[in-house]
């Protein structure tokens, strides 16, 4: 297999493209193309025949989620941000963008700031050449591959609403509670007290116990992957000790994302970005229902209403024991639970076969252009 320049298979046409900032763009019927991808539509067209763009600046440099190529055919509009290749008659097009898509081009890119892949730079490019027949079979089998992968993406992004919307047919909308439920102060429901105060002096000590940051919380779950330590003493962590089935609520970052502890590390404190929830009456509210109670809320704007914002928005103790929350019949809760519970089973399965169709298409992509 011949290994070719890029500058010897593909004709650039960078000389045509027209950048027009958004402000001045004429909406019309014409998509409008940047590094990556679509941005918009414009009123007029500057091509019209099927093309190759590869990201100027901007681009996904050195992702292997995001890519840096992409196709476009018809009549379109590119700006200056994206070089456009006509492959020649030797060079297949579907070939050619899963080559580029995930292509290390950080050795050719220059600047810090905004890093740029020169035409210059983008022309040296070396990608392996086979026949024409053997470039379309290599891309038919990535297309099967990459449309596998997205139809895997897309279910997890559906998956990801369903508990909202099941929520919002069950419940309705926080916000509003257009079904009349029983509205309860969170600081009648929850003991909230925020955690300790990070400091860079108490890193190391006597007394170092892992605890949670906000990074830590995510919705629903608990990222472990990296936890710190921090030192609390005795009283402290009788103070800022977690137990299971605490509830976790970011008081800063992306206010009012919760998370439950589940023991999931011994010993285990909390730091003061985030608010710890602990249930007064373990009758009164559902752990599931809450986490996404606060999810819908948080879609709503509810909870950005009880939130100051100065330059960056915090959710106070003092504002969240004021916040309103619906406790519909606490059987109707489990209810719910019950589906949130199963839903996180089917999760864990869309999560792993994402995982496994994700690896084929990167193992396929190393096989077939592993001469690079």
């Amino acid at each position: 297999m011949k290994i070719v320049r890029l500058g010897d298979i593909c004709d650039f046409l960078d000389s045509r493209r027209v950048p027009v900032e958004e402000s001045l763009r004429i909406p019309g019927p014409y998509p409008y193309y940047g590094a990556n991808g679509q941005q918009g539509w414009i009123n007029g067209y500057i091509f019209d025949e099927p093309l190759v763009l590869l990201a100027e600046d901007g681009g996904h440099f050195g992702s292997k989620i995001q890519p840096i190529a992409y196709q476009i055919s018809g009549k379109t509009w590119v700006n200056n941000h994206a070089h456009v290749l006509r492959p020649r008659k030797i060079c297949n097009p579907d070939y050619l963008c899963y080559i580029l898509s995930y292509y290390d081009v950080t050795s050719l890119v220059s600047g810090t700031t905004r890093p740029k892949l020169t035409k210059a730079n983008a022309e040296e490019i070396k990608i392996p050449l086979p026949p024409l027949d053997e470039q379309r079979r290599i891309a038919a089998i990535l297309q099967r591959a990459d449309r596998l992968r997205r139809l895997r993406r897309l279910s997890r992004q559906l998956s990801d609403t369903f508990l909202q919307s099941v929520f919002l047919q069950m419940f309705g909308d926080p916000a509003t509670n257009p079904m009349g439920w029983k509205m309860r102060p969170a600081g009648d429901i929850f003991e909230i007290q925020l955690g300790k105060m990070r400091s860079e002096r108490e890193i190391t000590g006597d007394y170092l116990h892992p605890y949670l940051r906000n990074v830590n919380v995510q919705w629903g779950y608990l990222d472990l992957s990296d936890v710190k330590e921090m030192d609390f003493s005795p009283k402290e962590m009788s103070k800022y000790l977690l137990r299971k089935g605490d509830i976790l609520v970011c008081e800063g970052g992306e206010v009012g994302r919760t998370a439950v502890y589940n023991g999931e590390i011994e010993n285990c404190a909390y730091q003061n970005a985030l608010h710890r929830l602990r249930a007064k009456n373990t009758g009164i509210i559902n752990t599931n229902y809450f986490i996404n109670f606060m999810r819908v809320a948080c879609d709503s704007g509810l909870i950005a209403k009880f939130s100051s914002q100065v330059t960056i928005a915090h959710f106070t103790a003092e504002k969240f024991i004021d916040l309103g929350v619906m406790v519909p019949p606490i059987s109707t809760q489990k209810e719910y639970s019950q589906i949130c519970d199963r839903h996180k089973i089917m999760n864990i399965q869309q999560i792993e076969s994402s995982r496994q169709s994700e690896q084929l298409f990167q193992t396929l992509l190393a096989r077939a252009f592993s001469e690079i």
